[in-house]
């Protein structure tokens, strides 16, 4: 189930977000999201690296190639996407409401997601809460 590990699993599992093309897998007592295409998953990790390389001075972390606390991880997860979700509902016509729809809007809209604006993501980012309902930014 790890080569096909959606990266933003646990804000699946959280239920604070939804994708389209998330697909969960049981094995044992242990509940995974994988990600069923291929190329979705490639956009999304690459929009998790984006965040996470955009977020290092604000999370006070020289190295974001290697692993994270949990906590600094939820904080790129949770913030990065309320952060995409806020700039996608500035632009006319944002339909997305799914993470996958999401990428996929914010790859038509800024041309690539190398050109979404990180600066304004990572405000989100260091204000995040993961965990809490409701407002995070």
């Amino acid at each position: 189930m790890d080569g096909h590990r959606c990266p933003f699993e646990k804000a699946i599992l959280s239920t604070q977000f939804v994708c389209d093309k998330a697909v969960h897998r049981y094995v044992g007592e242990r509940t995974g999201v994988a990600c069923e295409s291929a190329s979705a998953r490639q956009d999304c990790v690459t929009l998790l690296r984006l965040l996470r390389e955009g977020s290092r001075f604000a999370l006070r972390v020289t190295d974001t190639a290697r692993a994270l606390p949990f906590g600094m991880e939820m904080k790129i997860v949770f913030g990065g996407l309320a952060a995409l979700q806020a700039l996608l509902r500035r632009t006319e016509g944002s339909m997305a409401d799914t993470i996958y729809g999401m990428v996929q809007e914010a790859k038509q809209y800024y041309g690539s997601l190398e050109q979404i604006p990180c600066q304004e993501m990572v405000r989100y980012i260091a204000v995040s809460r993961p965990g809490r309902r409701g407002p995070r930014g």
